[in-house]
């Protein structure tokens, strides 16, 4: 006999709300599909559902997320980064309080605490045939983010070495719910045989026929919706064993919409906003927000952040203000819409010799129009850079090109072997867009705070 068995799930939606009612209505038919043939079904999400840039995500503290998987009928979750290092440690703690699913997250442990009572090491599930399918969470070790908010993540290669007998032990299909990213899940894969599928996320990647790593199926979604993903497993009881596994990708854009969603997003939205029109403070004049010209209000916001870190100097860039700020009472709603990015302030120890790396790498034009994707930013391009604390001197070539020639600081020049503290916000501490940033050692974030709200300071003070 051959049981046949489905997942479906989401990663990364991010608060892209635009293709849930057609993910819903998807997923809904499915269950219906197979419910009809006598096989059973069940809905994941994979982590990073919660983004607050969304007005919904962000008045409700993830919790309308959270209601949102309940009326979609979801089984089962693991959390992202994003409900992970974005939320405080009360909303993370209570986030899940009223989920009709079942959360996984193995190697999430809150500190000096007990374990909020929806987090579980795994989950069980028994078919109507009597296999048991065990489904484990995991999530990224953003420590750097997560200690200072209450939380330790384990190493996903800790908890694996020490748990992978129990985790298979007692269970027929093994399933880890991956907010790793795909190259992790491919060492994971190579490691461990005994997991036999991975459902990854977290990195955006999407594998729409899945990949085999050492005989573990491998697969993802993409990110926002846009893509959902499905595995399908079939079982032969006379062999006790998986005769086959397959995944699929789907392109969301042309299904269906669940109309009972469209209402209760237009409802949630509609709450949002009431919520979020609080006023923060009053302003005489209109603030132009232009992404490559050094205007008043970022040159406010820079220094409110310098000020705020107790830095030597700081450095943001005009990109991430993306609306004009009008004459009159600024409500907490514009203040999102304004800066809705889930960005932290940091500061970093940098040598002046990498002090003017940066100075000189921050003029480069290429760089200004870069349209960043991810790393929280959720702007259209980085803009020009904007720096308090120094004066810089520059001239402009034959070519029309801006060159930096000195940078003083406090009337001196910046001393190459002098340790100063420098300010930005987070998302330059990754990738390559300023290397002495992101190799510095001594970075220090500071949470829960986003730059939106040193930009409500910034507003109060002006």
């Amino acid at each position: 006999m051959i049981e046949h068995i489905h997942f479906y799930y989401c990663n990364d939606l991010h608060s892209h709300f635009d293709q849930w009612p057609n993910i819903v209505d998807y997923f809904n038919k499915k269950k219906k599909q197979h419910a009809q043939a006598d096989e059973q079904s069940w809905r994941i999400d994979i982590g990073d559902h919660v983004d607050r840039f969304h007005p919904i995500a962000e008045a409700y503290n993830g919790k309308a997320n959270v209601e949102l998987l309940n009326a979609a009928g979801f089984d089962a979750a693991t959390i992202g980064n994003n409900e992970g290092i974005t939320l405080e440690h009360e909303h993370l703690y209570h986030l899940y309080d009223r989920a009709n699913f079942q959360v996984t997250c193995g190697n999430l442990i809150p500190v000096n605490k007990d374990r909020p009572a929806w987090l579980q090491n795994s989950i069980k599930i028994k078919t109507k045939e009597n296999l048991t399918i065990k489904l484990f969470g995991l999530t990224a070790p953003f420590n750097a983010f997560y200690n200072p908010l209450g939380w330790h993540v384990e190493s996903p290669y800790d908890y694996l070495a020490r748990e992978m007998r129990e985790l298979r032990e007692d269970a027929d299909i093994l399933i880890l719910l991956s907010h790793l990213g795909f190259t992790e899940d491919q060492l994971i894969a190579e490691r461990y045989p005994e997991i036999d599928i991975i459902i990854g996320g977290h990195t955006h990647h999407i594998l729409k026929n899945g990949e085999v790593v050492n005989n573990v199926l491998l697969t993802a979604a993409g990110k926002h919706g846009k893509y959902v993903g499905e595995v399908h497993i079939d079982w032969d009881h006379h062999l006790n064993k998986i005769v086959d596994k397959q995944a699929y990708t789907v392109e969301t854009k042309y299904l269906s919409q669940d109309q009972d969603t469209v209402h209760r997003l237009a409802k949630l939205n509609d709450a949002a906003q009431e919520l979020l029109n609080k006023p923060v403070t009053y302003i005489e004049k209109s603030l132009t927000v232009d992404w490559f010209e050094q205007t008043p209000i970022i040159e406010s916001l820079t220094a409110k952040l310098k000020d705020w870190t107790n830095a030597d100097i700081s450095m943001l860039n005009a990109g991430i203000l993306l609306e004009n700020i009008a004459e009159g009472y600024v409500t907490y709603g514009d203040i999102h819409r304004i800066c809705p990015h889930p960005i932290n302030p940091c500061t970093v120890k940098l040598r002046g010799i990498e002090v003017l790396e940066v100075v000189r790498g921050a003029y480069d034009e290429a760089l200004m129009h870069f349209e960043l994707k991810g790393f929280g930013f959720r702007g259209k391009v980085l803009g020009k850079f904007v720096f308090s604390g120094i004066d810089i001197d520059t001239e402009i070539d034959e070519d029309g090109i801006e060159h930096v020639q000195h940078v003083h600081l406090n009337g001196r020049e910046i001393e190459h072997d002098k340790i100063y503290t420098f300010a930005t916000a987070d998302m330059f501490t990754f990738g390559r867009m300023f290397p002495a940033i992101a190799r510095s050692t001594t970075k220090k974030f500071y949470l829960p705070e986003f730059m939106r709200d040193l930009l409500a300071d910034a507003l109060r003070s002006s």
